[in-house]
């Protein structure tokens, strides 16, 4: 909700016109970090010799190695007097709780799309958002330097998409700036000589409104985004709606759930190029970080104790995928990790669910475990990863999507909207493994030799589906997908058919043995690595489980020596991402996370305790 929401009778608003909110939405990978350097260097920010890291928004070690922005950045750039306060969001649909938040704090939206590319699944996602909070937009056509850029029938597409989305006449009325990041310029027409970001920082000011605000009305300040510190604890950040805020300030809080009760803001900060910087005292419009909010969660409005304020709750779509975590049953436990007790686990998860407004957590019914919900993989990996490099042992079973039912019972599942690009030639294949999956194609157009195909696709459907589309495209595919809408259940289809390799022992494997056991299948370990018994260590080619000896060495007659042997030559092993592995196990099956190995393994490991269970089904 924006300031004219929380204008009180008798106050006059105002508009603060050195100040420009302004947040920034793309796709994934279509140049959105980039730009913001590039904006960085010409505001001066950084001096003309000195050394930064490319993409320097991207300060988590994950998005610099996924090249994707998980987490919003808050930034400020001082241009002709004025502050422009420029938010990073995430482009990925899985991180929408991220989006959807922080663009409560911004006046309009850079919109980034790229000049070849044109809008794709994740354009259409944040734009909605960014639409529906009347956001005013300025499109930026990127990438025109690029090879086969269209930039005219772009700015086309993404009118069309904006009259899809029901954007209003004014929002249609958009400014159009032409930009190569990587090169360094933006320009108003695609062939002029610009060589410089400067009309893109013009354009800013021009076309985004200033915030309109009330300086002199009571304090309302609505978190946003929490900050943990060492020093402090938590971080509240959001956008001050009304008010001045000062340091020592008396404030009333009211919680998400309707608690109120008073404290004292002890520090105050604004955000100052990639910092921030404390301040005595701030007015309405602006950005800014308060310490004092000791249980700060997101969504809680920070007010004026005698004349308080609520605005509308935050909203975020719901969930549509949970995983449960387990501490470690693994004969190995505690060998690579510092951390594996299952109450560490516990409160380490229920940490995350105090920042992280987009993801439920519960413990499960039988108190085994805890059950993190999430709006899809990638969600839920990224916080797999970041504990299993905070030195955390554990394991999970395979996600599972989040079944709803309607007014009449019926079954409700998450559909996606799946896009692939592909080259023409293997358009067929593609379309059949959706179809194997419960997908219904519901568009189709060529672009050059490439084929693009857009599905409708149970979530459950996408399990392990980015694997076999590489298999059939030859790695030449792309896929994204993003959550569209609970639909009618799709019934079942088939999973995995091939069984598993299961090890018999807690043996390192050995070359002779994998030798034998890779004209059987496909390896997932190579030689010499510790395996234990009920560890996955390869997928076999027939259907059904079979239990290998992974240790088995050659038996050497008293006439024959080793050296008469030909050479072991093994095929490398097949090595999975966290994401391969979690769409890869089946209901009995766990993955194993360490900060060293990802595992995959038998949830029962002893064989004849298996068979007996199969036997009781």
């Amino acid at each position: 909700m924006h300031c004219e929401g929380i204008k009180r009778k008798g106050k006059t608003s105002m508009r603060q016109e050195n100040i420009r909110n302004v947040a920034i939405i793309a796709h994934v990978d279509h140049g959105k970090t980039t730009l913001v350097d590039r904006l960085l260097y010409t505001a001066g920010v950084f001096r003309e010799n000195q050394e930064v890291q490319e993409r320097v928004l991207d300060s988590n070690d994950q998005e610099r190695e996924r090249g994707i922005t998980i987490l919003s950045k808050n930034i400020s750039i001082s241009y002709k007097d004025v502050k422009i306060n420029v938010i990073d969001t995430p482009g990925h649909a899985d991180f929408g709780g991220e989006v959807e938040r922080v663009l409560n704090m911004a006046d309009g939206a850079l919109l980034i799309v790229d000049a070849f590319e044109g809008p794709m699944p994740q354009t259409r996602f944040v734009l909605r958002h960014a639409l529906d909070l009347g956001l005013r937009i300025v499109l930026v056509i990127n990438k025109i330097d690029r090879p086969g850029s269209r930039p005219e029938e772009v700015v086309d597409e993404v009118f069309d998409l904006m009259v899809e989305l029901e954007a209003s006449d004014e929002q249609l009325d958009f400014p159009v700036i032409y930009a190569s990041a990587v090169n360094g310029y933006a320009r108003y027409e695609p062939t002029d000589d610009n060589d410089n970001m400067v009309p893109l920082l013009d354009t800013i000011l021009k076309e985004v409104p200033a915030p309109d605000c009330e300086p002199t009305g009571p304090v309302a300040l609505q978190l946003c985004t929490i900050d943990h510190s060492s020093f402090v604890g938590r971080i509240g950040v959001g956008r001050l709606f009304s008010g001045t805020m000062s340091k020592n300030e008396p404030v009333l809080v009211i919680k998400n759930d309707g608690t109120r009760y008073n404290t004292t803001i002890k520090q105050v900060f604004t955000f100052d190029a990639l910092g921030k910087k404390e301040e005595e005292q701030v007015s309405a419009g602006d950005i800014i970080a308060v310490v004092g909010v000791e249980d700060a969660d997101i969504g809680d409005m920070v007010t004026s104790r005698e004349n308080p304020i609520e605005l509308d709750p935050i909203e975020v779509e719901e969930p549509t995928m949970a995983v449960v975590f387990e501490a470690s049953t693994s004969p190995l436990v505690g060998r690579e990790g510092e951390i594996v007790g299952a109450r560490q686990l516990k409160e380490r998860l229920f940490k995350e669910a105090e920042s992280n407004i987009s993801m439920r957590i519960r413990e499960t019914d039988d108190k085994s475990g805890v059950e993190v919900a999430g709006r899809g993989l990638l969600h839920l990996s990224v916080l797999m990863e970041t504990m299993r490099r905070e030195g955390y042992e554990f394991q999970v079973g395979r996600p599972r999507v989040i079944i709803k039912k309607d007014d009449q019972g019926n079954l409700l599942e998450p559909i996606e909207e799946a896009t692939v690009d592909v080259p023409s030639e293997y358009a067929g294949k593609c379309i059949e493994v959706f179809g194997t999956a419960g997908g219904e194609m519901t568009d189709m157009f060529q672009r050059g030799d490439q084929t693009h195909l857009v599905f409708k696709i149970p979530s459950r459907g996408t399990m392990g589906l980015r694997t076999r589309l590489l298999n059939v495209s030859r790695g030449e595919a792309t896929m994204f997908h993003h959550f569209s809408e609970y639909g009618p259940y799709r019934g079942e289809f088939g999973g995995r058919k091939n069984g598993s390799m299961i090890a018999m022992a807690t043996e390192k494997s050995v070359a002779y043995a994998l030798d034998t056991l890779q004209q059987r299948g496909h390896l997932f370990v190579g030689p010499g690595e510790e395996c234990y018994e009920g560890m996955i260590v390869g997928e076999s080619a027939k259907e059904g489980d079979m239990v290998v000896n992974v240790a088995k060495a050659k038996q050497l007659g008293n006439q024959r020596s080793s050296g008469a042997d030909k050479a072991i030559q093994l095929t490398p092993p097949v090595v999975f991402t966290l994401e391969e592995a979690l769409e890869y196990i089946e209901d009995d099956e766990l993955v194993e996370i360490t900060p060293q190995n990802i595992r995959l393994r038998k949830r029962t490991l002893s064989s004849i305790q298996r068979k007996k269970e199969a036997k009781n089904k």
